[in-house]
């Protein structure tokens, strides 16, 4: 720039010199110096301008993000290559915990126009897509129809998992809204849901340690929905199709299209209509009107509980054209301390450690499916009881609602064993009947079953 005002110097020195020799000046001439100085003063202006723009474009990045997030379009991709300092990066990421509202014409693009489709069902179809920077994801097209169930659906997926962030719940990345979609656009399972290793082709795939560490991890994610998230979740569809491994085989709950929440002071909520899967749904739900708990998913998860046990479905048409129906079979299998045999694998009964990690999944799923909502254990105790640090008690006889002549619980469980069923440590998850502690009792150092 320096060079330029020089420049400019020499060539007024030359324009004036016959001015002041001729004691005259060419008018040509200086009007032509006029235009070239003004011209390179215009010039001079313009990069001032330039460069102060990109300056303050740097700046303000942070404030362009944040902005961006409260629209539909989604940001340049060069923004995300723009190193901002620490506090800022820190101040994006917090911004972008909320689900965003994408168009359908990003969807499409996400999607490569719907090219790869995951799987269907009642709801709606769900397609495999990708953000520009790479990050894979599954985009749910929800089915719309006139009586609202899918406007509902959807309004109840992000009420419920768009406000909380749990390493066993399904993320919700974002949204689509308008009057011709109704899409949700969620985080991306490599290995697909857990009904693909429990009764399909591959249902052998999966050790009983993974097992294990799945029912785990889904309880975990059960007991956050229930007891820490601000407003409990009640999700109503616990079932291995809602259960979603990532590519270590890591469990998510997902499917939140019947969830509820409600506050926590609420010990019951009032249905209107069923909710839930047949062969999964507590039976409270069957009820109409009936006050409903968290502990119908309770319920729910036993029964998934089980079919991770037997590795198929727990309703089955046996060769008499009868229902063989697997919970019954575990619990007559649990009186005559005959559970291993409940696996098909033929190395279990030489392997005690795989013989506990049955026994430990049956018992907890008899305490999970009791008629009575109050004899169920919370999630919190689920957990608890399927890591093995608790000593497990005897649970009573589930399934009394499905006969004629019913049993008292309570007289079931005192009836038991009265060294099992003495005194122990109890934990802020047990519940008692009179002074006796039921679930588990106190901790142990090695897990202990007696059946």
């Amino acid at each position: 720039m320096a060079a330029w005002m020089i420049g400019i110097i020499i060539l007024l020195c030359q324009v004036s010199t016959p001015s002041a020799q001729g004691g005259g000046g060419n008018p040509t001439s200086i009007i032509i110096a006029i235009s070239v100085v003004g011209s390179v003063f215009g010039l001079l202006i313009l990069m001032a301008i330039v460069i102060f723009s990109y300056k303050f474009a740097k700046k303000v990045v942070p404030d362009v993000v944040k902005e961006w997030r409260n629209t539909s379009t989604p940001a340049p991709a060069e923004i995300w290559g723009v190193d901002t300092p620490e506090m800022e990066k820190f101040l994006r990421e917090i911004a972008e915990e909320s689900p965003i509202r994408f168009t359908s014409q990003q969807l499409n693009a996400f999607t490569n126009n719907y090219s790869t489709r995951l799987g269907s069902g009642g709801f709606g179809d769900v397609y495999k897509g990708q953000f520009p920077n790479g990050l894979k994801i599954a985009v749910k097209i929800l089915k719309r129809n006139s009586d609202k169930k899918v406007e509902n659906q959807f309004m109840a997926e992000i009420g419920t998992i768009g406000r909380t962030r749990h390493r066993n719940l399904l993320r919700l990345y974002g949204f689509c809204y308008d009057e011709f979609m109704s899409a949700l656009v969620l985080e991306y399972m490599e290995n697909g849901s857990l009904d693909r290793f429990l009764y399909g082709k591959i249902k052998n795939e999966l050790d009983w340690e993974k097992l294990l560490e799945i029912a785990i991890g889904t309880a975990r994610g059960i007991a956050y929905m229930h007891e820490e998230c601000q407003r409990k979740i009640i999700h109503y569809d616990i079932k291995p199709a809602n259960i979603l491994l990532d590519e270590n085989f890591s469990p998510k709950v997902g499917d939140f299209g019947l969830a509820n929440l409600c506050n926590k002071d609420n010990t019951h909520v009032s249905l209107t209509e069923y909710r839930g899967t047949p062969g999964y749904s507590a039976p409270e739900l069957l009820r109409f009107n009936f006050p409903v708990t968290y502990k119908c998913d309770v319920y729910s998860f036993g029964m998934l509980l089980f079919e991770m046990v037997g590795r198929r479905k727990n309703a089955a048409v046996g060769p008499s054209g009868s229902i063989d129906w697997f919970p019954i079979e575990v619990w007559e299998r649990f009186e005559k301390g005959e559970l291993v045999n409940m696996s098909s694998d033929c190395d279990v009964e030489e392997n005690g450690e795989r013989k506990m990690v049955i026994e430990r999944i049956c018992v907890v799923a008899l305490w999970c499916v009791q008629d009575s909502p109050e004899d169920r254990p919370p999630m919190s105790a689920v957990v608890k009881m399927l890591e093995g640090s608790v000593e497990i008690v005897p649970p009573p006889k589930p399934f009394q609602y499905m006969f004629p002549i019913s049993t008292d619980t309570s007289t079931v469980a005192v009836a038991m064993d009265s060294e099992q069923m003495s005194s122990g440590s109890t934990s802020s998850y047990s519940v008692s009947k009179g002074n006796l502690p039921i679930w588990y009792k106190g901790s142990a150092s090695a897990p202990i079953l007696r059946t």
